[in-house]
């Protein structure tokens, strides 16, 4: 029996020998070794649910995402796509529940669309076609490439590989000559020879050219920031109420510009730069590294990998998308969302936005309270689409934890107290309670006034967004990433202490009322973030096409919580006043001149006025106080005194010189 069994493992292991041999000779004779290069259907079945498969089909110059799975999806023999540790780290199941992938199946951006062409019918055409170079690139580009002219979203819906969103091949077929040079959803891509860009040299390319026909290249250009400049920089044209164009341009968003104007650049800060793909695209810098391919046993693993998360800030969208899996279409499962969800809310909570709160000075009539936000982002916070905004929460509580002030709260409908009607202005202080300090884009059209109709947009009404360390008016990229709203008597924003542009930072001044309470506070400040506010629906939800219904109905059941980004608290610390200034005593002049110190700003809290020698002999005293003013004249000059003043709670002490 143990002969027999010795037997059969030295015929498994010449077995697995012989394979692997017959594997090397057949990889170098240019054969494909002997595996199938995508999952069966079965397979698929097998570690994917209820949500739509992705798409298989093929167009002129596309493949669908589908056919990237097979090989660069989940590995149920977890040989590829997984780190070190045994985590899968697939990069399709990574992006297909990201905004990105689900782009084409966005609700919002389906129903603004819709919007835009009610607003402006006879602009369709246009409307449709340039909204789906970014949302749907490879349905409008391979419409554009093989000559069938525009493409509009009822050639959307009939096209899965248009609904395959932000796929795989638009990003791994942009140009390295052009790159950082095209926007407004122009892209230049290779489809000349079929090229595929990847960061990886060394590459075993036969079963990518054999099986989907894309010949698997070297560009280094698939790790520079410009990849994502075609699409994340967008100029739109200006129409009038009329819907006739003025010849005007505004900017959408820019947020490869304020990239640029940063000192995130790589170009300008090649030290300390950080490209958009390290922070949304982060890199696995391991030494084992990562598979990139399942099926093939003897590739290498390689390093570093950079993860598709594409995770931004949109949780409520993501939220949304993950609430709806088959009314809309998608192919993600709801833990594919949870993951894409939890790493939106770490880029929001973790890498966006520094909150710090003092307190600078309090008296018995007011706590002079700053808060100072840092903008942690490569861009300005929030970027993007303009609906986008973040605001501050400043909550003071007395001793006993009772509200004394709460500015920035929100109401049932999630709309900030004290908003303005129109729109909130940018604040540097904030004195009653309908001011609020709100960071977003206000859109404004050819009148001046707001408008939520990208068509209308004329200028910015307001941009008061947090810029990036780094960012400068006289940077060249200036014209497309202008601060609008934020006067000249702010000069903290996005200044240092000497005035000098590029901090990244705002301070915001609160004047809070104490109305004689002297005790123990407790500050809280508090950034909240919204990316479709109730606010900017109102305008599109007046119009009814399908898109905007379903959008409504989708929204109507949508949980609105802001999303908290960052939070900073502290506790006042003395439990009456901290020094003689927020007491509102005053000892002057000093030095003292012609031998007379007064002291001002006595009331009952003042218990008694000492003044001292340096030897410590008293020279004068008084108190209790009836007048806010009591003068002593000093024994002599040339001589230092110190002022003693004795409160119920404290002494506060103050050196005086006396001049000859």
């Amino acid at each position: 029996m143990k002969q027999s069994s010795t037997l059969i493992i030295r015929i498994g292991v010449l077995t697995v020998l012989l394979g692997t041999v017959m594997v090397f000779v057949g990889w170098r004779r240019g054969t494909l070794p002997v595996a199938h290069a995508y999952h069966t259907e079965q397979e698929l079945a097998a570690f994917r649910g209820g949500a739509g498969q992705l798409p298989q089909e093929q167009n002129h110059y596309f493949m669908g995402s589908g056919r990237c799975e097979g090989c660069h999806g989940h590995d149920p023999a977890a040989h590829a796509m997984i780190t070190q540790d045994g985590v899968d780290v697939n990069v399709v199941d990574d992006w297909r529940s990201s905004m990105m992938a689900n782009s084409a199946h966005d609700p919002f951006w389906r129903a603004k669309v819709s919007h835009e062409v009610q607003v402006n019918p006879g602009h369709r055409g246009a409307l449709e076609d340039k909204c789906t170079s970014c949302h749907a690139p490879a349905g409008r580009y391979d419409f554009h490439l093989s000559g069938q002219g525009a493409y509009g979203i009822s050639d959307l819906e009939q096209d899965p590989i248009g609904r395959d969103g932000v796929t795989c091949v638009p990003c791994h077929i942009q140009s390295a000559d052009s790159i950082g040079l095209h926007f407004s959803g122009k892209l230049k891509l290779d489809t000349l020879g079929r090229p595929l860009y990847g960061p990886f040299d060394d590459i075993f390319g036969s079963p990518m050219t054999s099986f989907v026909g894309y010949e698997p290249q070297y560009g280094a250009h698939i790790l520079d920031a410009g990849l994502c400049a075609g699409c994340h920089t967008l100029l739109t044209e200006t129409a009038d109420l009329a819907g006739n164009l003025t010849g005007g341009h505004f900017v959408e968003q820019a947020t490869y510009h304020e990239w640029l104007n940063s000192d995130f650049n790589t170009d300008e800060h090649p030290e300390a730069g950080i490209t958009c793909q390290g922070c949304h695209m982060p890199l696995l810098n391991d030494d084992v590294g990562v598979v990139l391919s399942a099926n093939y046993i003897f590739l290498q693993p390689k390093s570093p990998f950079g993860q598709h998360h594409f995770a931004g800030a949109n949780t409520f969208m993501l939220r949304m998308l993950k609430d709806n899996i088959a009314s809309l279409g998608l192919t993600a499962e709801p833990q594919h969302f949870d993951s894409t969800i939890a790493r939106t809310d770490r880029m929001l909570q973790q890498h966006s936005l520094l909150v710090e709160a003092s307190v600078p000075d309090r008296s018995a009539d007011t706590a002079f309270i700053d808060v100072k936000l840092t903008d942690l982002a490569g861009h300005k916070f929030p970027s993007g689409y303009p609906s986008r905004r973040a605001w501050v929460q400043l909550v003071v509580t007395n001793a006993s934890d009772e509200i004394l002030y709460n500015n920035g709260d929100w109401d049932g409908n999630y709309e900030v107290i004290g908003h303005d009607a129109e729109w909130e202005p940018h604040h540097d202080v904030i004195t009653s309670a309908d001011q609020v300090q709100i960071y977003e884009m206000v859109m404004g059209d050819v009148n001046g006034n707001k408008t939520t109709v990208l068509e209308r947009a004329a200028a910015p009404l307001k941009d008061n967004r947090l810029a990036p360390a780094g960012f400068t008016s006289t940077h060249y990229t200036y014209d497309t990433t202008v601060v609008a709203g934020v006067p000249v008597s702010d000069i903290d924003f996005n200044r240092d202490g000497d005035g000098v542009e590029g901090s990244g930072t705002d301070i915001v001044h609160y004047h809070v009322p104490m109305n004689g309470y002297t005790g123990l506070i407790h500050v809280r400040a508090k950034v909240w973030y919204q990316s479709a506010p109730a606010r900017w629906m109102q305008e599109m939800f007046t119009h009814s096409t399908d898109e905007i219904d379903l959008f409504r109905d989708l929204f109507a059941a949508a949980d609105h919580t802001p999303v908290l980004v960052q939070q900073d608290s502290l506790n006042d610390l003395s439990t009456a006043v901290d020094d003689l200034r927020e007491l509102g005593v005053r000892v002057f002049p000093n030095p003292v001149q012609n031998g007379v110190l007064t002291v001002v700003g006595l009331d009952e809290r003042v218990l008694e006025v000492q003044v001292y020698d340096a030897a410590g002999r008293s020279v004068a005293s008084h108190g209790p106080f009836r007048q806010p003013q009591w003068t002593v004249a000093l024994p002599r000059t040339g001589a230092t005194y110190i002022v003693s003043i004795r409160t119920a709670h404290r002494t506060f002490v103050e050196r005086v010189v006396a001049l000859r």
